[in-house]
């Protein structure tokens, strides 16, 4: 029986350069120190700038809320709470399957930043898609039937969307799961056809969005953690429970995933700039892994913090 060569990231760089004819971009320092040693595995960035970068169908500037919030009016809030590193996340309700701003993000701060784009899986060619964006910094794509208006139950079964998945298992580009619990099983479903395929299961799954935190909707997420691929981000705290600081009564769905997915397969993210609103900031995000988990450990914060979105996103 012939065992499957996983492809490496500099093997999936090499393919991706070669179709599009460009050098693979600069590896970050692993393991950074100094004053900003955290990663913030989410958050949004767009431009006030709608000629450069345009925004989806029927989108105009005023449509944006607030008017800009870019790279630099992120690294603003999140450096001096010691973050240095961020992962940013496609605005599919902004610019949809546009990725360039992120991409000018990327190729602007090359060390600082990758990002999780979008590809249309209705569409031929998704996977090639996601090799080619993987040389400008796509470590990882967000996959959501949210912006589906018609076969919403069917999301997972286009032949682009496998095409996603098969691809995500040889490049190491995660999917990014924006749903809520009722999209969980066929989440599950595609962990165990697609083993090898890392997932990331954005905002808890947002349980607890509608200010209950029901422990049916917990079994659901703690099924995955049997996938050895699966994770999870603990992110968007302002959309769940009080949805006001300290966040304290996520505590406890936090204890229960750690429990059962342990600290190298969680990561902190914030969800800017919709933390930032209201009686909530991007302090009491970073805050309630930070200093508020007296259970956790020093090592296994800096997983929380840091090393799972290294491991997930910034890998080499």
């Amino acid at each position: 029986m012939k065992h499957k060569t996983r492809m490496t990231r500099r093997d999936a760089l090499k393919v991706g350069a070669a179709a599009v004819g460009t050098a693979a971009l600069p590896l970050p320092t692993q393991g950074a120190s100094g004053d900003a040693p955290w990663i913030d595995a989410h958050s949004h960035i767009w431009p006030a700038e709608t000629d450069r970068f345009p925004l989806a169908a029927g989108l105009t500037a005023k449509d944006l809320r607030p008017p800009s919030f870019t790279d630099e009016e992120l690294m603003a809030v999140a450096r001096p709470e010691g973050v240095g590193r961020v992962v940013l996340i496609q605005h599919s309700g902004y610019h949809l399957f546009d990725n360039s701003y992120l991409i000018d993000a990327v190729r602007r701060h090359p060390t600082r930043f990758r990002f999780v784009g979008m590809v249309d899986d209705r569409k031929p060619g998704a996977g090639a898609a996601m090799k080619q964006l993987f040389t400008q910094g796509a470590t990882g794509f967000r996959i959501t039937p949210f912006i589906r208006k018609d076969h919403l139950e069917q999301w997972l079964d286009s032949p682009g969307m496998h095409d996603m998945w098969k691809t995500g298992a040889e490049t190491r580009q995660a999917m990014c799961c924006l749903v809520d619990p009722r999209q969980l099983p066929g989440i599950d479903e595609m962990c165990q056809r697609y083993p090898d395929t890392p997932v990331v299961i954005d905002h808890f799954a947002r349980i607890g969005a509608d200010g209950q935190i029901r422990d049916k909707d917990l079994q659901l997420l703690l099924r995955l953690a049997r996938h050895r691929q699966a994770s999870v981000k603990l992110s968007a705290f302002y959309a769940l429970g009080q949805k006001k600081p300290p966040h304290l009564e996520l505590v406890p769905m936090i204890k229960r995933l750690l429990e059962a997915f342990g600290p190298q397969r969680l990561m902190w993210a914030s969800d800017a700039p919709y933390q930032l609103q209201g009686v909530n900031s991007y302090r009491a995000s970073i805050s309630l892994i930070r200093d508020r988990l007296d259970f956790v450990s020093v090592a296994d914060r800096r997983w929380l913090l840091c090393q799972t979105a290294e491991k997930a996103f910034f890998f080499a």
